[in-house]
């Protein structure tokens, strides 16, 4: 082991020796440290690691069963749990058989193999880490008193959580901390630092791609309790360290700050740290004068006195929290050399007299009480500034994961059927489920939807189901609750509405006096009472300060103020305007002015607000009809589809199906092929596709719909033709579900696709119900699956059946071999409308080949197309295909790529190309190991050939000497109008030659450019 802990040589074997000698008591300290990773870090081989501890006889049956059946179940994170749980119950000896399994594993898990290699780089740091944080534990007695009322001065300051209501009489309700709270998921590192103020729908397809991350464990989740450990995976185990956690707008950043420092106080996390400060930059910014650190924290925390001098001797024990970085006025430039060398900008002492920035940069650049801790919030928009900073761990909120979400509002509801009810409501509607991840959006949601389920009068249709109906009733509930008649309310919004506007053209969401006056507004007791739900009002600096809860209510306020107006004549043009920023800037606002030129969002608000111009409504409507004609057939590029898409939720949130079935009803197609496609977006376009009257194709091709999103389709799945459903991962549950689709007499379908979606044998009854029950499929695709000699089995019934109009049949990588070559052979024996069939990449090999030739043989037999790839032929299996290929009257088309057929395989199948009742149009022989010693039967034997079109010699052997073999080909065989001879080893003048017979013969195409052979390339239809 080298200096610093370090431990050099080959790892596997070095880090076995350090498991071997580490002591019981520091193994199981190191287990504890990494206890929050290896949990996430064993879960896909957990079931392995519990094989080997029953192996060893550390676990007995009964608990490797437990694990194992957890993991069958897909409770991974459980299994891991208990695992880890159960080794601990045991004697040391078995930690030491887990640590050195997770060796053996390690190459099969990337955070394992991270959390080793830490270990390898550190050795026994953490050992040291843990001492150093008992040490600092350990304070002063001298201190101890004013420890202690600092405690219990922040627990008082931090214990209660004020909540908004939309009541007048009970404007802000209090609640334990501890009650309210609910825990949010947090990742590190932050996944980009440049990220932009996100729109509300575009944040929920970011965060559903980021859980399918964590899914796939490409990051790794963090506790809050862990952060600063984080250090010692970063390569530094001394304390001092700066943090950073950012996070949307109200991802709950803030909230979660307080919480940190609610536990601290109360003993529950970072006993490392002797003392605790926290500021918000809102606070700070009320300071215009220069401070130093020491009179900043007596202004808020006083009964520090004259002890702060013997907390500056300790600096390793001390945090600072700083929120709101994004809120700060001022702007800390940490690439300006100058601070560095400047006295001015300079601040190395507590005492030090400079500006608030600057005391800010030293902490987080060590340079002021170098060894103290520092953790910064921020939105991602203010991230940009911190690239220069010494930052050792960065960290992102992601928000709540599923199970939190429902713990959210049972914890909002203090009726708990009305939290069920709100719940289930919210998940069944993909729009507002979306929303959910951000605790912002589940106060919205709490508060606009609960008066839907605890008044008995309300009509349940009458609960929205739209983002803009969902924030008519969140400004309906404000107005209703609101306790005095208010003075010409439409008046007061469309001033606001304006106001709202110019901070979304101009990036700004807090808004101070001067805003208000430009924009004819006065404080009144609507804006500091009503509104103050609406509005939340920061007092610092005695400077009032305005700003919504969240950019969308900004968003939707703007977007109500162009209802309003009294005069609508450049609506149009505005939408225009807005709609052509190619940022998405204006993305959320247009939408809300979609969804309110509809009568179910309009109807609440005019109740209190004067009634919608009629004028506006139209214009409004018609700038969408023109928009979605425009944008319908654009579908070349992603951003096109995108723009497409965006449209189509413009028509959701309108829900005006006059409007709706105008614009789509002529539409043929929609591809959104290779565009990731949320559930929210498949809501989006079942209710388009609804009023579409002569839809022939949907691409769905590589969207990541999942069964999620298929589910939110199916009502208009009947109505397509051709739908293109592959690399979606909808798994044998979506076979099922599009089996019931089959079954509806009104179902048009005739091409469908379902490659690369990790089907298996147990869905082969639903696709052989669907192949039955269907009197329109023609072409199915099923490639690139696992439903193996089981699944084909029980889906060659179907395909037997002497009603099947099934024309086409895609199984290439489909775990075939011999076993079910019977069942594929009497497929082709039966079926009469089968024309084309792909068995590439499967392994039917020989006997396979045997019983499909037999097949073939058949004069019922009408198969044009047989692809037979990469499926380990070797030359007997040409022999046997011979006399299948002199008999066979249909079949046009064979590809044999990719085996090991050689020249003899090769002379054979020249001897068929011979025979003149060969039919065969196009052959495919790339990779298939031909030399030039098979030049001269298929210069002579094939040259008399007269229906031979498309050649493919691809990928092989062959070199100038065969040169002339092929000029006689061409010479000879008038029919031929390509071949392929890429990837040979042709020289530059043995290229050109051959090149140069194209211009003596028309209609000729010599190919060396290809990378692929035609035929073999991955599969682009369907």
């Amino acid at each position: 082991m080298s200096h610093g802990g370090r431990m050099d040589g080959d790892p596997d074997t070095i880090i076995t020796k350090f498991l071997a000698v580490c002591k019981s008591y520091h193994l199981f300290q190191l287990t504890k440290f990494y206890w929050h990773r290896l949990e996430q870090a064993i879960q896909e081989e957990v079931d392995g690691v519990s094989s080997l501890l029953k192996d060893k006889k550390h676990f007995n049956e009964k608990e490797h069963l437990a694990i194992t059946e957890l993991v069958e179940k897909g409770n991974r994170a459980d299994s891991s749990k208990l695992l880890l749980n159960l080794v601990m119950e045991k004697d040391p000896q078995a930690q030491r058989v887990m640590w050195i399994s997770f060796v053996k594993k390690r190459h099969a898990s990337s955070k394992l193999d991270e959390i080793l290699k830490e270990i390898e780089e550190h050795g026994l740091d953490p050992f040291h880490y843990m001492d150093m944080v008992r040490n600092l534990s350990e304070i002063p007695s001298h201190l101890k008193g004013v420890q202690q009322k600092h405690k219990e001065s922040l627990r008082v300051q931090t214990e209660k959580l004020r909540v908004n209501t939309i009541l007048i009489k009970e404007k802000v309700k209090i609640f334990q901390l501890v009650d309210r709270y609910t825990e949010l998921a947090v990742i590190s590192p932050v996944r980009g630092r440049a990220l932009v103020e996100d729109e509300l729908l575009a944040r929920g397809r970011d965060h559903e791609e980021q859980r399918e991350k964590l899914l796939r464990t490409e990051l790794e989740t963090i506790q809050v309790d862990q952060l600063f450990q984080c250090n010692i995976s970063r390569g530094k185990s001394k304390p001092g360290i700066s943090a950073v956690i950012s996070g949307v707008p109200g991802i709950g950043k803030s909230t979660m700050a307080q919480k940190m420092v609610y536990d601290w106080a109360t003993g529950k996390i970072y006993p490392e740290f002797q003392f605790a400060f926290i500021f918000k930059f809102r606070d700070l910014n009320a300071l215009n004068c220069r401070i130093n650190l020491r009179n900043l924290i007596l202004d808020q925390y006083p009964y520090f006195g004259n002890i702060l001098e013997e907390l500056w001797k300790n600096p390793e024990g001390l945090l600072f929290i700083f929120d709101g970085l994004d809120e700060f006025k001022d702007s800390i430039d940490f690439s300006d050399s100058r601070r560095d060398t400047e006295p001015q900008f300079m601040c190395t002492d507590p005492e030090c007299w400079c500006e608030v920035s600057d005391i800010v940069y030293s902490l987080i650049q060590h340079k002021l009480l170098p060894g103290c801790s520092v953790l910064v919030t921020s939105r991602p928009t203010a991230l940009h500034l911190l690239e220069k900073a010494e930052i050792s761990i960065w960290a992102e909120v992601l928000g709540f994961v599923r199970d939190k979400r429902k713990e959210y509002f049972n914890r909002f509801f203090e009726d708990q059927t009305v939290s069920a009810a709100v719940y289930k409501y919210v998940e069944e509607n993909e729009i507002l489920y979306t929303m959910c991840y951000n605790p912002s959006y589940c106060w919205i949601l709490g508060l606009s939807l609960g008066p839907f389920f605890t008044q008995r009068d309300r009509k349940q249709q009458q609960v929205p189901k739209t983002i803009t109906q969902l924030y008519s009733y969140y400004i309906y509930n404000i107005l209703k609750n609101h306790s005095r008649p208010i003075e010409n309310p439409s008046d007061v919004f469309l001033k606001l509405g304006k106001m709202a506007f110019t901070g979304i053209s101009e990036k700004k969401i807090v808004f101070r006096n001067g805003d208000l006056i430009q924009h004819s507004l006065q404080p009144s007791q609507f804006l500091s009472g009503c509104m103050m739900e609406l509005l939340e009002r920061d007092y610092s600096a005695q400077i009032v300060c305005y700003t919504f809860p969240h950019l969308t209510i900004q968003e939707f306020v703007a977007a109500l103020a162009q209802f309003l107006t009294p005069d609508p004549r450049d609506i149009q043009k505005l939408l225009s305007e807005a709609y052509s920023k190619e940022d998405g800037q204006y993305e959320i606002f247009i939408r809300f002015v979609v969804g309110l030129s509809s009568p179910q969002s309009a109807r609440p608000l005019e109740e209190f607000l004067c009634k919608f111009l009629h004028q506006t409504v139209c214009q409004v409507i018609d700038w969408v009809n023109d928009i979605v004609k425009g944008q319908i057939g654009n579908t070349k590029t992603i951003i096109a589809k995108r723009n497409l898409l965006n449209t189509l939720h413009y028509l959701f949130e309108s829900q005006n199906k006059s409007l709706t079935r105008n614009s789509v009803k002529d539409v043929e197609t929609y591809s959104f092929s290779d565009m990731r496609l949320t559930p929210v977006d498949c809501v989006v376009l079942c209710f388009v596709i609804e009023f579409c009257d002569s839809l022939k194709e949907l691409d769905l091709e590589n969207c990541y719909i999942q069964y999620e999103g298929l589910q939110q389709l199916r009502p208009i799945l009947h109505k397509c033709r051709e739908l293109r459903l592959g690399s979606n991962k909808v798994g044998d549950l979506g076979v099922k579900l599009l089996s019931e689709v089959l079954r509806n007499p009104d179902c048009k379908l005739q091409h469908l696709g379902l490659n690369n979606n990790m089907l298996t044998d147990s869905c082969a009854d639903d696709l052989s119900s669907i192949l039955s029950a269907s009197r329109s499929l023609t072409v199915v695709n099923l490639n690139d699956n696992k439903l193996g000699d089981s699944g084909m089995k029980l889906l060659s019934a179907a395909l037997r059946n002497l009603n099947s109009k099934l024309q086409k049949v895609e199984l290439r990588g489909n775990h075939l071999s011999e076993s079910c070559a019977e069942d594929l052979a009497s497929i082709l024996n039966t079926n009469q409308s089968l024309i084309e069939l792909n068995l590439g990449n499967n392994k039917v090999k020989h006997l396979g080949v045997k019983l499909l030739s037999s097949a073939l043989m058949n004069p019922h037999c009408k198969l044009q197309k047989l692809l037979l790839y990469r499926n380990g032929l070797t030359k007997s299996c040409v022999q046997v295909l011979s006399s299948a290929l002199n008999t066979n009257q249909s079949l046009i088309e064979l590809n044999m790529n990719c085996n090991n057929l050689g020249d003899s395989g090769m002379k054979l199948l020249c001897a068929v190309l011979g025979n003149s009742d060969c039919k065969l149009q196009k052959l495919h022989l790339c990779n298939v190991n031909l030399s030039d010693s098979c030049a001269q039967e298929l210069s002579t034997v094939v040259s008399t050939n007269q229906s031979l079109k498309v050649l493919d010699l691809g990928s092989n052997s062959f070199t100038d000497q065969f040169v002339p073999a092929v000029i006689r080909l061409i010479q000879t065989c008038r029919c031929l109008e390509l071949i392929e001879l890429w990837g040979n080893q042709f020289s530059p003048n043995g290229k050109r030659h051959l090149k140069s017979l194209q211009e003596s013969r028309g209609g000729l195409t010599v190919s060396f450019g290809e990378s692929f052979s035609v035929m073999d390339r991955p599969d682009n239809d369907y």
